[in-house]
């Protein structure tokens, strides 16, 4: 379904994207460091989890865009675009101030947590304009299939971010201590997925 310098580079932008520090890894990491290693664990999956959700929301929305007008995919296009950008701009902008501390919660059960994490990634809207902007550049339309292979590369995001999650929420103490004694990591973590975001935006603007 996917070829394999595809699904290679789907897979490449996709973990770093999702290495880079944001609110969920924080909490995963947080979690992780204060309350043991299978809270942050679950609490890393329901999140990854929650991605499905936003696969499916793009698989439907841009096939309909497809289908109902190219003006319009057009328009999603270049606007998926400079939402990258957006967000790239605002990575590099960054100066590596966050911090996982603060970010645990009272304890919990852990089905609560993975329901928490699940629903937080989930409904957020900017995860939703994310998967859009994000997927569609990598489909190739003369493999065929268009909605086949974006529901693949969501899964596929799914996947290796459940995994990370999970290393994070398990290794959280020793990655917690590297962060502390490389306070910059955060800084150059979040430059290096600035540039990825603007050179997908660029390139999904310029693509026809």
């Amino acid at each position: 379904m996917l070829a394999p310098e595809q699904f290679l580079g789907f897979l490449l932008a996709a973990i770093l994207l999702t290495a880079s520090p944001g609110p969920d890894n924080l909490m995963v990491l947080g979690l992780g460091m204060s309350k043991g290693r299978r809270q942050g664990m679950v609490f890393g999956l329901g999140c990854a989890l929650g991605c499905l959700s936003h696969t499916l929301l793009a698989v439907i929305g841009v096939s309909a865009v497809i289908a109902a007008s190219p003006v319009a995919f057009t328009a999603l296009r270049v606007g998926g675009g400079l939402y990258l950008v957006w967000l790239g701009y605002n990575a590099l902008r960054s100066t590596g101030g966050q911090s996982a501390a603060g970010a645990a919660a009272p304890p919990q059960p852990l089905r609560s947590l993975f329901m928490k994490g699940l629903l937080a990634n989930a409904i957020n809207p900017k995860v939703v304009l994310f998967f859009l902007s994000l997927l569609p550049q990598f489909v190739i339309p003369a493999n065929g299939d268009v909605p086949a292979q974006m529901l693949a590369l969501g899964v596929t995001f799914t996947v290796q971010a459940a995994i990370l999650f999970g290393l994070l929420g398990y290794f959280a103490g020793a990655v917690g201590g590297w962060l502390e004694r490389k306070p910059d990591a955060g800084k150059w973590l979040d430059r290096l997925a600035g540039g990825v975001f603007i050179a997908l935006g660029v390139k999904l603007i310029v693509s026809r």
